[in-house]
């Protein structure tokens, strides 16, 4: 156990859970919260004042939760152990570490990946969850073409691609100077976690699970017992407020929250609406 030099009060650790040594901070009293970050990003400090990381908000989760944030597997300081890297595995990972951590059906949120990682472990573990956060992670169990032809552009270098291209992906990152300030911290990140070019290892991980469908459509969400929230900006550019619509009516106990004027990033008025439904559901 350490203690992070940019957030003194949460604690960095590591669990062996489903078969990996996944670490994860924790910071914060109270009732459990999983928080699964997204894609590109892990829970390195590194992180902070980039929108689409939570990093910048463990101080506002943890004033409410003890909020337990893993490294997906592959990702950050979390080592893969060899193979394919499915959202199935993935949600798998996050039932391992509930159970090796003893916590007894905490909360769970995720943005983007890490809401399509909470919404499948409902699926799958449906009674080690408390209630579900999903932020901007109900693309994939939508219409899912039009995403997955642009996730192998970016990261494949063509619609047709079949495998990551770590050139095709700098290039692609390169045509926005913000686009770009992501990618070099990704590359930093993986690289600091796990070694020198591990990011191009990384996007190989993730171009098998974000360039097909997960296995799961909106049909499967009758599986999800917990309660769980649909939370979206109404310009968000991959999950739009018709889907989220229909994510939410498809649910058993669903709830929906639009933010308006607000893309595909966390915000204070987004991240205070998941605290106050998850504190209802504590």
């Amino acid at each position: 156990m350490t203690v992070t030099a940019d957030f003194p009060q949460t604690e960095s650790r590591t669990v062996h859970a489903n078969g990996i040594n996944i670490h994860y901070l924790e910071a914060g009293k109270g009732e459990p919260l999983v928080l699964l970050h997204g894609g590109m990003v892990s829970t390195n400090p590194i992180w902070t004042g980039v929108p689409i990381s939570y990093v910048s908000h463990m101080p506002t989760l943890s004033d409410h939760f003890r909020v337990i944030a893993p490294d997906t597997r592959g990702a950050g300081r979390t080592v893969h152990s060899g193979g394919t890297v499915t959202f199935d595995i993935l949600a798998d990972d996050v039932a391992a570490l509930i159970d090796a951590l003893g916590l007894e059906r905490p909360l769970v949120a995720g943005f983007s990946d890490g809401g399509i990682t909470a919404t499948i472990l409902g699926i799958r573990h449906p009674s080690c969850v408390r209630a579900i956060a999903n932020h901007a992670g109900y693309d994939a169990f939508g219409w899912q073409a039009p995403m997955l032809a642009m996730m192998r552009q970016m990261l494949g270098g063509s619609p047709d691609a079949t495998e990551a291209d770590p050139d095709a992906a700098a290039r692609f990152f390169s045509q926005s100077p913000e686009m770009q300030v992501v990618f070099e911290l990704m590359q930093a990140d993986e690289d600091s976690g796990q070694g020198k070019d591990h990011w191009k290892e990384y996007l190989r991980l993730v171009f098998h699970r974000l360039t097909q469908p997960p296995g799961y459509t909106m049909s499967d969400f009758h599986a999800i017992t917990a309660p769980t929230l649909i939370l979206v900006g109404d310009r968000d550019e991959f999950c739009s407020v018709e889907e989220g619509v229909r994510a939410y009516r498809a649910l058993a106990q669903g709830e929906l929250a639009v933010v308006p004027n607000t893309g595909h990033i966390i915000t204070a008025p987004l991240v205070e609406l998941m605290v106050e439904f998850l504190e209802r559901r504590s």
